[in-house]
């Protein structure tokens, strides 16, 4: 980013230029002051790509499915972005790098662009800049961007926050682990996958799927489920064909780039309302709590008054 001006850098991104835009997301990555700018004129040439979340638990073949789904993109013509979000490396901080091996095949596609972000330890699974790295592949002409999350458990439920379509993998045999997972990871799904379907009990647990799924009401659209062996390719096209026709119910819902958009400044201000708030220390925020300790104040109550104080503090730093 420093050897061009962030005229030119925007200019080759624009291009399509995977150079400029590998430097870019280095410096998005570091948070660097060039980056930032980058991100702010890149803004009105957003909102063309779909965005894909792929979770699941370890082991249910996220990182082989998303192969499969690249092969099947690259055959209907489109150019795809893939951000991995990897497990960090406790001695570098950086990604180890285990999903971009797994999608090797690929990695050299003039219209294939895979980037392994590092989690650094976010609980959600998501590095913090995976918003921002998106925005840049967007930018790129990237028809579809890929995200594929660390396989954290529940917490996966920050997927919602970016993707406009959430598949989400759940391998055979799940049995009581679906009622576990049930409030967490499922809960985010608009399409169920049960990969590895070649494997036994696969129908057993699409029907515990099918099951969980009959027992709630969906307004816009119901979750499917759909079977798959990604090494082999078995379900992959049932399964695109599956996210094109969400993609298109859900064509002018909230989970358009501008609905993204609200998603994520929603949980950006909630997190910095939160570390604030923890940070405050005050006598006027230890009576609050006391207040609250006592019986003599509500939550609700005591929450707008801990965001205003939050924003008083804020505005004497």
């Amino acid at each position: 980013m420093k050897a061009e001006s962030g005229a030119n850098a925007l200019a080759a991104i624009l291009g399509g230029s995977r150079r400029a835009l590998a430097r870019a997301m280095s410096a998005v990555e570091n948070e660097t002051a060039a980056g930032k700018a980058l991100l702010r004129e890149l803004q009105p040439h957003l909102g063309r790509a779909r965005v894909l979340g792929i979770t699941g638990p370890p082991g249910a073949g996220k990182s082989t499915l998303v192969n499969a789904l690249i092969g099947a993109w690259l055959a209907r013509g489109a150019r795809i972005g893939v951000v991995a979000v990897d497990p960090s490396s406790p001695f570098s901080g950086g990604a180890i790098l285990g999903d971009r091996i797994r999608m090797g095949e690929h990695q050299a596609h003039e219209r294939v662009f895979i980037r392994s972000l590092a989690s650094r330890g976010h609980g959600g699974g998501l590095s913090r800049t995976t918003a921002r790295v998106i925005d840049l592949l967007d930018a790129a002409g990237c028809d579809r961007i890929i995200v594929e999350t660390v396989g954290a458990g529940q917490s996966e439920v920050e997927v919602a926050e970016i993707a406009d379509t959430r598949v989400v993998l759940c391998p055979p045999g799940l049995g009581d682990e679906v009622q576990a997972l049930k409030a967490g990871i499922l809960e985010i799904a608009d399409i169920l996958v049960v990969n590895k379907a070649d494997l036994p009990l696969a129908e057993r647990t699409e029907r515990e799927l099918l099951g969980m799924l009959s027992l709630r009401h969906y307004d816009d659209w119901t979750p499917r489920v759909v079977r798959t062996v990604a090494t082999s390719g078995a379900g992959v096209a049932e399964l695109i064909e599956l996210i094109e026709r969400h993609a298109a119910a859900c064509a002018s819902q909230r989970r358009s780039h501008g609905g993204r958009v609200r998603r994520l400044i929603a949980a950006s201000a909630a997190d910095w309302v939160k570390r604030r708030v923890e940070s405050l220390a005050s006598a006027e925020f230890e009576q609050l709590c006391a207040l609250v300790q006592r019986g003599e104040l509500d939550y609700a109550s005591a929450d707008l008054r801990a965001v205003e104080l939050a924003l008083r503090a804020e505005k004497k730093t």
